[in-house]
């Protein structure tokens, strides 16, 4: 398996236990739910998402790294200019339509390398047609010269 891949297999495999069942009457439910939100990785997934739901093109391409890779459903974008310039603007227009709520969010910084893993509820009538479903989505971040920067995006519902 080569190095990078082995990383980001490695890192999903240390960050499975943010999804474990554990028993939550015995926890307070929103600080088991939302954990490293506040992190400089946290902060630049909630700025990405900002800026996706606000339409600000700019600022959600400069947080891409130039490699980036991006899987939603069958399709896949191989860098930050190929999604800037075909589906990004579809993206922000969908999400522009919909109510979105968050249900779980974890962020996980390993030095120089993070990952983010997230649940919401989203809701709205995009063309016509009305949509009610949970998405899912795994960011992983890589830091360079103090910046965060996202290096793969996985959306599902």
């Amino acid at each position: 398996m080569q190095p990078k891949l082995l990383t980001i297999f490695t890192l999903i495999l240390l960050s499975g236990s943010v999804f474990s069942h554990e028993n939550d009457a015995d926890k307070d439910t929103k600080s088991t739910m939302f954990t490293g939100l506040e992190t400089s990785a946290g902060k630049t997934v909630l700025a990405f998402h900002k800026a996706l739901e606000t339409g600000d093109a700019q600022t959600a391409r400069g947080l891409l790294a130039d490699d980036v890779l991006i899987l939603e459903g069958k399709g896949v974008e191989r860098s930050a200019q190929e999604y800037a310039s075909h589906h990004m603007l579809s993206d922000m227009k969908y999400l522009k339509a919909m109510t979105i709520e968050s249900i779980e969010h974890h962020v996980t910084q390993f030095d120089v390398v993070a990952i983010s893993i997230s649940r919401s509820s989203v809701k709205g009538t995009y063309k016509d047609k009305n949509i009610d479903r949970i998405g899912n989505e795994t960011i992983t971040l890589k830091k360079h010269d103090d910046k965060w920067k996202i290096t793969h995006i996985h959306w599902s519902n």
